[in-house]
């Protein structure tokens, strides 16, 4: 069979702008991010490496930023194995701070990011742009060295985390025999990113401090858990509601959805579950009206969280190596059986949506506060509807349940993950905001 791939690519090139204030403010940054996304959304980049992507192009951003204020926004040293970024005092005090957070924001996304030169022409518009609006020339280039710097530097932390010797592990094979994880279809791709765990975290101790409960034992007998679960998700998928449906697709975040049609092929680029998240928290912060400043570290703080509720998650997934639901139903309950949401290329358990959504969530109630309603409007561009939520924990709740109406997971792999992610996400924020080497009062 002659396959065609035909590469969709929903982007809203252009559609992001810049406010027109001479110093740059919360709008520009959540737009300059929103161009991050777009070319992630781009180049297929899957959950754990956007998350891990964010962290570092935030985290750069927000430690330029607190050049200007004493480090009193500065995740050094609280983070692992960071040190305080070191710039001369004499360039900082020729230097602009408000296009400093916002220029760190293109500047990283080129070093990191696969089709990162994109950015390099973002830059020069941006600072462009920062001289239409009143920003000497000088101050621009000053600004353009600084931020340089602090690249630089960033760049020595990224490349220590352990990235680069994912590709030398042995390949993962799956594990033949009953119960495991197999490659599902159409595509049968291989499993993503089996040696995650082995990528250094921001503030968790190791991959596994918290490791969740094992999920429940592979038994296809009629009144075992698994088996009662297995049936839960063939039933519930059989009667979907409409609004359940909505839901499930809302939160799909599938970076890459492969559809067939007859002998064609074709793919479909989405965000991914953390650049959901991140929409989410630029949307927080705008309608919070936080400072330039305080958006950037808000960003980075969710960003950080995200990609070690990632870390945790992927630790557990190739531990316990669990079937997923379309494979078991299809094999033993109903061999024409499809999955609302196509089954994503890596083990069930825990829930990784689930983990990252409620960790993510945990953090921003923490800083923003436990009744901060909002409407996400993340999925617009993809053709979805925005939906409406009292609080982030709700949003969090529904991403999670979205999994079992999707048909992908289990219920224990969605409740223990919700738990996963409400330890980790407890824990960072813990650490972020009550550190007594970081003063974050200015949050408040």
């Amino acid at each position: 069979m002659k396959k065609i791939y035909i590469i969709l690519s929903i982007i809203l090139v252009g559609a992001t702008t810049f406010s027109q204030n001479k110093e740059f403010s919360s709008n520009d940054y959540v737009s300059a991010l929103k161009k991050v996304t777009d070319v992630m959304v781009n180049d297929v980049t899957s959950p754990v490496a956007a998350a891990r992507y964010y962290s570092y192009v935030t985290l750069g951003s927000n430690e330029a930023t607190s050049l200007f204020y004493n480090s009193k926004n500065s995740f050094a040293p609280s983070i692992n194995q960071f040190k305080k970024i070191e710039v001369p005092n004499e360039l900082i005090a020729k230097s602009n701070a408000s296009f400093a957070t916002v220029f760190a924001v293109f500047k990283m996304a080129e070093k990191l990011l696969p089709s990162g030169y994109l950015f390099a022409t973002e830059a020069n518009s941006l600072k462009e742009l920062a001289i239409k609006r009143g920003i000497s020339k000088e101050q621009v280039e000053y600004t353009a060295k600084l931020v340089e710097l602090v690249v630089n530097q960033m760049m020595e932390y990224v490349k220590a985390d352990g990235f680069s010797k994912l590709s030398s592990y042995k390949k993962y094979t799956p594990t033949e025999g009953d119960g495991y994880w197999q490659p599902t279809g159409p595509g049968y791709m291989m499993a993503i990113e089996p040696n995650w765990f082995q990528i250094r975290p921001f503030y968790l101790v190791s991959c596994d401090q918290f490791k969740p409960a094992p999920p429940s034992p592979f038994d296809l007998t009629k009144t075992s858990s698994f088996y009662i679960q297995l049936n839960e998700v063939y039933k519930v998928v059989n009667k979907l509601s409409k609004k359940q449906r909505a839901i499930a697709s809302f939160w799909d975040c599938n970076p890459f959805i492969l559809n067939q049609i007859g002998h064609v092929e074709f793919g479909l680029k989405k965000i991914s579950p953390g650049g959901h998240w991140m929409g989410i928290t630029g949307i927080a912060c705008l309608k919070k009206g936080t400072s330039l400043t305080q958006t950037a570290f808000i960003h980075c703080s969710v960003a950080i969280t995200l990609s070690d509720a990632f870390i945790s998650c992927w630790d557990e997934k190739y531990r316990s190596n669990r079937i997923r639901p379309e494979t078991a139903i299809n094999k033993w309950i109903d061999k024409r059986w499809k999955s609302v949401l196509q089954t994503p290329p890596f083990p069930e358990y825990t829930s990784g949506h689930s983990v990252i959504s409620t960790a993510a969530a945990t953090v921003l109630t923490q800083i923003l506060g436990t009744n901060f309603s909002f409407t996400d409007t993340t999925e617009l561009e993809f053709g979805l509807s925005q939906r409406k939520f009292k609080s982030f924990l709700q949003a969090s709740q529904e991403a999670a349940i979205s999994r079992l109406y999707g048909g992908i997971h289990y219920r224990d792999a969605i409740e223990k993950g919700v738990l996963q992610g409400s330890q980790i996400g407890k824990y960072i924020g813990d650490k972020i905001l009550k550190s007594d080497k970081m003063n974050v009062d200015f949050i408040k």
